[in-house]
């Protein structure tokens, strides 16, 4: 398949690539490259094995395309083999953004909570325009997010997180509960597009702006089931006030595209809030507590909080009292709310860029950071003003770069420091370090260094988590152009 792809890439660009790197995924079984061409400029080669995954995310990529929603164009693609080429939107997504930005009171920052914003007034174009222009015939596995589809995320709830994290419960009392919820939430209709997956790490970030990936799980239902996908996702860790405010924001939003009742959306909105941390649950029970990976296993905990306050507060406007209970002993049981700390920790290596003049960031792992390499003797494509509007991420700055001998001498000594310290981590058991690159305004050098070594790292080490911040991204011209004519920035993961 790797072949198809080079093949693909020939027969659309004019000459196979000149080289590529292997970008990390999360939880998909996707696998995805970034393939530079001999211009400079870079597209995202995907690999992907379900060929009906593959029919709906190319559909729905093309529909919302010509919608002009900010999606990654598709350049080719052949479907018979399971490849395709699409747009390079870089390697910040919003949870990165977010990592890196918020402050030590756990605070959401401003530039964050804009960009939360703009994605709540960019999701009623999917919802609305999307649902009444994709073709839903090519929905996988399912039409329409009706009970049946509720039903299987609530047993996928019940097998993979309750039985693995060996949560009592009476099966016929709950599946009953499962039945009670499931037909009331029906009840909330729903002709729209859902998402599905709208989770920070699916939502790309360039200079400020919202671009969205992964949506090929998408099909027809209600409104409030992305929303609470967003607000609710533990890992983000947003208190209510904030929700509050951004639920505010949404129904702004949501009245220039459709009237739909504060009441009657709100009358269903906290049944799917629990149906998505159950959903969530499960995924985490499945890939931490079964697969074993520390970075879901991770999200237990905030999960729990949020049913505690979720019970707390009422739960729903109906009797499921053994489902109530299951979440009761979730919440007493100090292990699982422990996870966070798993037995087995894996190694995370935060990766980011930033400028001197606003100085060093500090290590949220709290263990005090490690390696901070300066980047200001090398030549700088910033003194150039056909550079002006671009960063380090852009196909062409980086071709510039690595014109330079400079340049690569410079990464290669970087990239051997770090391997060896990463070598030694994983010897001894640790699960933190931190690796900056700096440079005078943040903007081309260090972002086109740090990019380039977590790729590297993610290919060499493949049991490590490489999360990138390019901490001056939020500070970057909004005005600049998009990047070089062809991809634009971004993994399309």
């Amino acid at each position: 398949m790797q072949a198809a792809l080079d093949q693909l890439f020939a027969a659309t660009f004019g000459a196979p690539p000149v080289s590529q790197d292997a970008l990390a995924g999360d939880g998909s079984r996707r696998r995805m490259v970034r393939m530079r061409g001999e211009d400079g400029s870079t597209v995202v080669g995907v690999i992907g094995p379900d060929a009906l995954e593959n029919r709906a995310f190319l559909s729905y990529s093309r529909t919302f395309a010509e919608l002009g929603l900010p999606v990654p164009r598709v350049h080719a693609a052949d479907e018979e083999v399971g490849v395709y080429l699409l747009d390079d939107l870089g390697d910040v997504t919003l949870f990165d953004a977010l990592s890196a930005a918020r402050g030590r009171d756990g605070r959401l920052p401003p530039e964050i909570l804009t960009i939360y914003k703009r994605v709540l007034e960019l999701l009623p174009r999917f919802q609305v325009e999307g649902g009444r222009a994709v073709d839903y015939g090519v929905a996988y596995p399912r039409a329409r997010y009706d009970a049946q589809a509720m039903h299987w995320d609530l047993n996928y709830f019940k097998y993979n997180f309750l039985k693995l994290a060996h949560v009592p419960f009476h099966e016929t009392r709950l599946e009953e509960d499962f039945q009670r919820l499931t037909r009331w939430l029906s009840g909330a209709g729903g002709r729209h597009f859902v998402y599905r997956d709208l989770q920070t790490r699916n939502i790309m970030v360039i200079r400020g702006e919202p671009w969205f990936i992964d949506y090929q799980g998408g099909l027809q239902g209600p409104l409030q089931y992305d929303v609470a996908k967003l607000l609710y996702e533990g890992k983000a860790g947003l208190d209510e006030s904030t929700r509050d405010e951004l639920l505010d924001h949404y129904f702004v939003a949501l009245e220039s595209h459709e009237r739909v009742p504060r009441d009657r959306f709100l009358a269903h909105f906290r049944g799917f809030v629990v149906l998505r941390i159950l959903q969530g649950l499960g995924a985490y029970g499945y890939l931490g507590l079964y697969g074993r990976k520390p970075q879901f296993l991770a999200r237990i905990p905030h999960a729990i909080e949020d049913l505690e306050v979720l019970l707390a507060t009422g739960l729903l406007p109906l009797d499921v009292p053994e489902l109530r209970g299951v979440f009761e002993r979730m919440i007493a049981d100090d292990a699982l709310r422990m996870t966070a700390a798993p037995a087995a920790p894996g190694l995370t290596v935060r990766v980011g860029s930033f400028s001197y003049k606003r100085g060093l960031p500090t290590d949220p792992s709290g263990h005090g950071g490690g390696f901070a390499f300066d980047c200001r003797a090398l030549p700088n494509p910033g003194r150039l003003a056909e550079f002006a509007g671009y960063s380090g991420l852009d196909a062409s700055v980086a071709a510039w770069l690595e014109q330079e001998p400079e340049t690569e001498r410079f990464f290669e000594h970087a990239l051997g420091l770090v391997v060896a310290q990463v070598e030694r981590y994983l010897e001894r058991g640790f699960d933190s370090l931190q690796v900056l690159f700096g440079c005078t305004g943040g903007q081309h050098r260090s972002p086109y260094m740090a990019s380039r070594l977590a790729a590297a790292l993610a290919e060499r080490f493949p049991d490590i988590e490489t999360p990138v911040a390019h901490h001056e991204t939020l500070h970057w011209p909004t005005t600049a152009r998009r990047p070089d004519a062809s991809p634009l920035p971004g993994s399309g993961r």
